[in-house]
């Protein structure tokens, strides 16, 4: 499958220079063999949900299958139908709908799709035209989230065996979430699979020959292989980011971070002592400074809540935003770095060149590593690089 400019990038006659946010898809395809190594012989399903994490879903989804990623995973069906527009053929399975969505599609192209509840499986049904849909039912193990509670799996099940009588549908897998996977060892855990094991003894004595099991998202994958069954679903670590914060680091999962954020100062100047920066001037100047404006702010997915405090590297090393960050840009104090506009700032990266990482962004903004990474927008173009640990190729620019 080809790698094509993500659909929620600019394209290129379009892109500006001020900032990039560069994707590594050879980290994108180490970190799916490492996730299939800790899978332990069952199949692996690629989260690409909001546009692969901010990195793009349709290039990370093309990286993905060429490290052996057996099925892609999307959330709403959108996304699953912009992968197969873009080529790819393979297992895609889709779980978030909303009553009275359009359906035909998806099932036409093969997608697999989900149902928690009985009117899910019927408006399934009644989308059917030239093929049954592919279902997956969902019980809720004790996130209280989708799926069926255990109480109302029978009459799930029921429903579903009755459209796949009548051949409107064929019942592919049963499926759920865990609510603490990181935290592996929270009794949570145990208790989700349990009922998980015993939801699947109830739908097989009604008959349900299901092909598939999955409950295992990335934390699971990687610490909690009793999880696994014979497919799993990792998310976050595809790209190279620890689902457990500090507890265990990327690096100690043999994760390689997959996106570097970069932007051109827009200004530079030299102010004295006691002047305060951006809105509400909640910082000021404790002495003579070089302030540098970087141009991406919250419209652009910076955290607001990371104000007074993001790290930042520009050629003088660490350096940290101060004032709030506007809408389109935020302030760094570039303290008596010898820099001027056009100069390069790296916001985040992996960290082997010293700058600060998606996690360092994540302590700043009291928040997690995903978001971070997945509320970064359209205005921000990303560029796709394929490096091996001698050099750095780009492609697809």
């Amino acid at each position: 499958m080809a790698t094509p400019q993500s659909p929620l990038s600019y394209p290129p006659r379009e892109r500006p220079t001020r900032a990039e946010a560069i994707v590594d898809l050879a980290a994108i395809r180490h970190n799916v063999a490492t996730l299939r190594d800790r899978a332990e012989g069952a199949q692996l399903m690629t989260v690409v949900k909001a546009d692969g994490y901010g990195h793009g879903i349709v290039p990370v989804a093309a990286a993905a299958r060429q490290a052996g990623a057996d099925w892609i995973g999307a959330a709403v069906l959108e996304e699953a139908l912009a992968l197969r527009d873009a080529g790819d053929t393979g297992p895609i399975f889709c779980w978030l709908t909303t009553p009275g969505e359009p359906l035909t599609e998806a099932i036409d192209s093969g997608i697999d799709l989900s149902a928690g509840a009985p009117w899910e499986i019927e408006e399934l049904a009644a989308a059917v035209v030239d093929r049954p849909a592919r279902v997956h039912l969902k019980i809720d193990t004790g996130m209280s989230r989708g799926g069926a509670v255990p109480e109302e799996w029978p009459a799930l099940i029921r429903v579903a065996l009755r459209e796949q009588a009548a051949g409107r549908i064929e019942i592919k897998g049963i499926w759920s979430h865990l609510a603490q996977s990181d935290e592996p060892k929270s009794a949570i855990n145990e208790a989700q699979l349990a009922t998980f094991i015993e939801a699947i003894a109830v739908a097989e004595s009604f008959g349900v020959e299901a092909e598939f099991k999955h409950l295992a998202n990335s934390g699971a994958t990687l610490e909690l292989p009793e999880t696994h069954f014979n497919l799993v679903r990792p998310g976050i670590a595809t790209y190279g980011l620890s689902p457990f914060g500090h507890a265990l680091s990327a690096a100690e999962l043999g994760l390689r971070p997959a996106m570097t954020l970069k932007a051109r100062l827009a200004m530079v100047k030299r102010v004295p002592a006691g002047v305060g920066v951006s809105y509400g001037l909640t910082w000021t100047a404790p002495r003579p400074s070089t302030l540098g404006l970087i141009p991406l702010g919250y419209g652009d997915g910076l955290p607001r809540h990371a104000s007074n405090g993001a790290p930042v590297q520009s050629a003088g090393g660490r350096r940290s935003v101060v004032g709030r960050i506007c809408m389109d840009q935020c302030v760094v104090n570039l303290e008596d770095d010898d820099v001027v506009a056009g100069d390069e700032i790296v916001l985040f990266g992996p960290g082997t060149a010293g700058e600060p990482t998606v996690d360092d962004w994540a302590d700043a903004a009291r928040t997690i590593n995903y978001e971070i990474v997945t509320r970064l927008g359209p205005r921000i173009p990303r560029r796709y690089i394929d490096t091996s640990p001698a050099d750095t190729v780009p492609v697809e620019e």
